[in-house]
C-alpha cells in the first residue's frame, strides 16, 4: 500500500521543467508511486520515467486533462491512501509532501487539500475561488483593462483576495494544479468528468467533493507553480475554455443555480 500516488498529465512539455516536478514528488521518505500519463504524439518524455517508482503510460493522442488523470486514478485504486493530481510545472521542497500527508491523516473530514501556490518570486497565485457565474468567467477572460478596472471589486471577491490567503479556508473551487485527495473521495464522488476536455474540470470536481467532504486551502504548506494563462493569449485554448464553460453551466445551471448561491454565501460568511 502506497501512502501517496500521483499523476501528471503531459502534452509536449518542456523536459527540463517536467524533470523538476518529478524530482519534487519523489524527494520524500513516504512510500510513493507516480503515474506519467503522456498525451503527446511521441514518447520523448519517457526518458524521464526511469525511476522504478514511476509508471509511464503513453496514450498516443491528446485525450484531455481529466481523462488522463482518470487513468491513473483507476490504476491506483485500492493501492494508496491518497492521490495527488499534479501539474507538470509544480515544484516543492523536500518535506512538504510528508507534512500534507500528516495533516490529512489527522483530519479525516478533509477530502481535498490545496496548499498555498506561489510564483517563483514568492507572490501568491489567487487560486481559491467562489463557484463561478457566467459573468465571472466572461469578465476574467476578457483582455479589456477598462472592464477589469470597472469590475475589479467583483473579481477580487470571486478570487477571495480580501482574505489575503493568510488562513485556512473551506473553498468549493480549488485549482487542479495541485489537488491532494483522500482515496475515499473517488468511491463516493467519482473522478473527473470527461466531458471537460480542458479547463473547468477542476471546478466541477472540487464542487462535487465539497458536497461530501471539506475542501480546504491550507497556507501552512507552499508549492511553486510556473503558471501560464494559455487561454488568455492562445485562440485554440480560448476555444477549449469557452466550450468547457458552456458544458459546465449546462450541467450546473447558468443564471439559476441555488446550490451555487448557497455555497458562495456560506463561504463569504465564514471567511469574513
Amino acid at each position: 500500500m502506497y501512502a501517496v500516488t500521483a499523476s501528471i498529465v503531459t502534452y509536449r512539455n518542456d523536459p527540463g521543467v517536467l524533470r523538476k516536478t518529478v524530482e519534487s514528488f519523489l524527494n520524500t521518505d513516504l512510500n510513493t508511486k507516480l503515474y506519467m500519463i503522456d498525451n503527446s504524439p511521441s514518447r520523448e518524455l519517457e526518458d524521464l520515467c526511469r525511476d522504478e517508482r514511476v509508471e509511464y503510460v503513453f496514450n498516443n493522442k491528446n485525450i484531455g486533462f481529466g481523462a488522463g488523470h482518470n487513468i491513473a486514478i483507476q490504476r491506483s485504486a485500492r493501492e494508496s491512501q491518497y492521490h495527488l493530481v499534479l501539474n507538470p510545472d509544480i515544484f516543492f521542497a523536500a518535506g512538504v509532501l510528508k507534512k500534507i500527508y500528516d495533516f490529512m491523516q489527522a483530519n479525516n473530514e478533509v477530502g481535498l487539500l490545496m496548499p498555498k501556490i506561489c510564483c517563483f518570486d514568492g507572490s501568491i497565485q489567487y487560486l481559491c475561488k467562489l463557484l463561478p457565474t457566467p459573468f465571472d468567467l466572461a469578465i476574467r477572460r476578457t483582455n479589456s483593462r477598462i472592464l477589469h478596472s470597472i469590475f475589479r471589486k467583483q473579481l477580487d471577491r470571486y478570487e477571495l483576495k480580501f482574505t489575503e490567503y493568510g488562513k485556512m479556508m473551506d473553498v468549493p473551487h480549488l485549482s487542479g494544479c495541485f489537488m491532494f485527495i483522500r482515496r475515499d473521495v473517488f468511491d463516493k464522488v467519482g473522478a473527473f468528468d470527461t466531458r471537460f476536455f480542458m479547463y473547468l474540470e477542476d471546478v466541477d470536481f472540487s464542487r462535487r467533493i465539497h458536497r461530501r467532504f471539506r475542501t480546504i486551502y491550507h497556507p501552512g504548506f507552499t508549492v511553486y507553480h510556473q503558471h501560464a494563462k494559455h487561454s488568455y493569449n492562445n485562440l485554440r485554448a480560448l476555444m477549449h475554455h469557452s466550450v468547457a464553460a458552456i458544458r459546465y453551466f449546462n450541467k450546473w445551471g447558468w443564471f439559476f443555480d441555488e446550490e451555487r448561491s448557497r455555497i458562495n454565501r456560506k463561504v463569504l460568511k465564514d471567511v469574513s
